[in-house]
């Protein structure tokens, strides 16, 4: 596979996300089911983050689960897509507006790949099913590095490739090209390792979602921004014949009567060591006082 099918049109992504954005608050429910497996976790990892980044954080719905597991950390929720940003503020009551409680999140829109953040100064980057929507992981993870301070935390979770292959299946040939190619765990964790992070852990799990026909499961991509952005995607219509025959195998795949569409969810989690070089390239050398 060339790299050419991982090229994304990120500006066509933002003015998805952008003009969907109710839409997408709306039909959230794989990545809530995605985010909590994450939370997870955390359950076995010592951390007390004093500042978080929600990398990717798209309308916030993860904020109040970091803000209950942190509760004296302080929240950066970024993401590029403006109007899906906004709805991360939340609605406060006119009583807790004066008792300055529940503030939320400082929301930042900005890109991934080039973090708006000082280095060092992030204790814990969370970021759920961002690195699906790069055609290349590894700038947003050298950047999440650099703003992690020493002994800082990346979890993530992204998308794998067998994500939607049925749909995949189904549309032989060029008409394949419409549905979005995703980066195998191995060569993120590649990416991982170049940035300089250590100890990196990953796992996959399969999801399989049912729908009634193809029109509903179609319907849910467009409603939730998921349509794919490849630069190769065919830009022309697609034939009335073609589309029945895509449906026709999509239909043949029923279970129980309903249409399945797999989703390969991989979960990793990485920390940022002491440094062993300088920006530079010369090593840097610690000396420590011997014990009597």
């Amino acid at each position: 596979m060339s790299a050419e099918d991982f090229s994304l049109d990120h500006a066509l992504i933002r003015r998805r996300f952008s003009a969907a954005a109710q839409s997408v608050s709306k039909h959230d429910f794989v990545a809530r089911e995605i985010s909590s497996r994450m939370a997870e976790r955390l359950d076995y990892i010592r951390l007390a983050p004093g500042l978080i980044l929600d990398l990717g954080s798209g309308h916030g719905p993860d904020q109040a689960m970091l803000a209950e597991r942190y509760p004296d950390a302080r929240r950066l929720a970024l993401d590029n897509a403006l109007p899906l940003l906004q709805l991360a503020r939340p609605q406060r009551s006119f009583l807790q507006r004066v008792l300055r409680r529940d503030e939320g999140p400082a929301l930042i829109c900005g890109d991934a790949a080039q973090l708006p953040l000082a280095r060092d100064s992030v204790h814990l980057v969370w970021s759920n099913l961002l690195l699906n929507w790069l055609s290349d992981p590894a700038d947003a993870l050298r950047e999440a590095h650099r703003v992690l301070a020493v002994d800082g935390l990346l979890m993530f979770s992204t998308l794998g490739p067998d994500t939607l292959r049925e749909l995949r299946d189904a549309l032989p040939g060029p008409l394949g090209a419409r549905v979005h190619r995703f980066i195998d765990m191995h060569d993120i964790g590649d990416c991982l390792v170049k940035a300089g992070f250590s100890d990196p852990v990953m796992d996959m799990q399969t999801l399989t979602l049912t729908y009634p026909d193809a029109r509903s499961l179609f319907a849910e991509l467009r409603a939730s921004a998921s349509s794919s952005a490849s630069r190769t995607r065919p830009r022309g219509l697609t034939g009335r014949r073609a589309w029945a025959d895509a449906c026709a195998r999509l239909d043949a795949l029923r279970q129980a009567g309903r249409i399945p569409a797999t989703l390969e969810v991989v979960f990793g989690h990485a920390w940022k060591p002491e440094p062993k070089t300088i920006d530079d390239g010369r090593a840097i050398i610690r000396f420590r006082s011997r014990e009597s």
